[in-house]
């Protein structure tokens, strides 16, 4: 599961691995504070582009939640297990519905068997290369709302499903985990929805639902499609850890809008799993003056990551 021996030293990867209390703190203010920033900019500002920004912002910033959960289910968001696990479950994964002990059970299957025909990610990525049509619908749907919607309507009838019945939790886990998605949402949708609240009683009695709840059901969903698609869509199905996972570069205005807290370093990320996410860029640069660039499977941008996955093909 640390196939970055094969390539870093001890001595090289014992700095990169090292976690940091004030560096995890900073990462969970800058997202809540960024979603807050955006809301005051509408506030101060009230307008179409205003109100847009707002949503596709707090959207990718919901799937900075879901990235700093990720940390924490990695136990490096902190350095000790007790804050990832309080941070990552109460200040991470509820606020989107989701749930770290079984995203972290799902995720670590993942890890070890990455894109083999035991990963349980392989039923996403197997599905491409696909057409540019069949990206269109799936962006469509994800931007309208729909994916959304189906989604939080299939999670609460499972949720209702399995209430009381610990073991098929349990089993069930796998297939929430891979979305972000928590088995038990019940202890999940007051965290939501009181976030909601929240803002809406800071702001107008619609803000909660314009400023949380369509986020999530519309940019949210499409950024975490795309962060799918550009990690493990259309790469080699095989253990080769330099091409079965691609690492994609990303601007100031990617980072932005689709790829928060370096989620776009992948491949390095499977290198040496419990590497902290802002070590990543370090670990990138080590792998090229190693000269490993050419057999790395490193994507330009989102839009060549995107075209190798179907986007240019009819």
């Amino acid at each position: 599961m640390t196939p970055g021996k094969t390539y870093l030293s001890s001595d090289e990867i014992r700095p990169l691995a090292e976690r940091s209390d004030p560096m995890g703190l900073w990462l969970l203010l800058h997202c809540w504070g960024t979603i807050a920033l955006v809301i005051a900019l509408f506030a101060l500002w009230p307008n179409v582009l205003t109100f847009v920004l707002a949503v596709m912002v707090i959207g990718s910033r919901q799937l900075g939640l879901a990235i700093l959960m990720h940390e924490a289910a990695h136990n490096a968001l902190f350095k000790t297990r007790r804050w990832n696990e309080l941070a990552g479950d109460w200040l991470c994964g509820r606020p989107i519905l989701a749930d770290l002990g079984a995203y972290r059970h799902y995720h670590l299957t993942h890890h070890r068997f990455t894109q083999t025909d035991k990963d349980p990610d392989l039923v996403l990525s197997s599905k491409f290369p696909t057409s540019r049509a069949s990206l269109r619908r799936k962006f469509t749907r994800d931007l309208t709302g729909q994916t959304g919607i189906k989604q939080l309507l299939g999670q609460i009838a499972m949720s209702l499903q399995l209430a009381g019945d610990d073991d098929a939790i349990k089993a069930a886990s796998s297939d929430f985990a891979q979305s972000f998605k928590a088995p038990r949402l019940w202890g999940a949708l007051p965290v939501f929805f009181g976030i909601a609240l929240l803002i809406s009683l800071i702001g107008d009695w619609w803000w909660g639902l314009a400023f949380w709840l369509l986020p999530y059901l519309t940019w949210f969903q499409f950024v975490l499609r795309v962060r799918n698609i550009a990690e493990h869509g259309a790469t080699e199905q095989s253990e080769n850890p330099l091409q079965n996972v691609r690492t994609t570069r990303a601007g100031p205005l990617a980072r932005l809008l689709v790829a928060p807290y370096w989620v776009n370093y992948h491949l390095e990320h499977h290198m040496v799993m419990h590497v902290p996410c802002w070590q990543l860029r370090r670990m990138h640069t080590l792998l090229l003056k190693k000269g490993l660039g050419e057999q790395m499977r490193i994507a330009k941008g989102y839009g060549q990551a995107l075209a190798e996955a179907g986007w240019r093909r009819a």
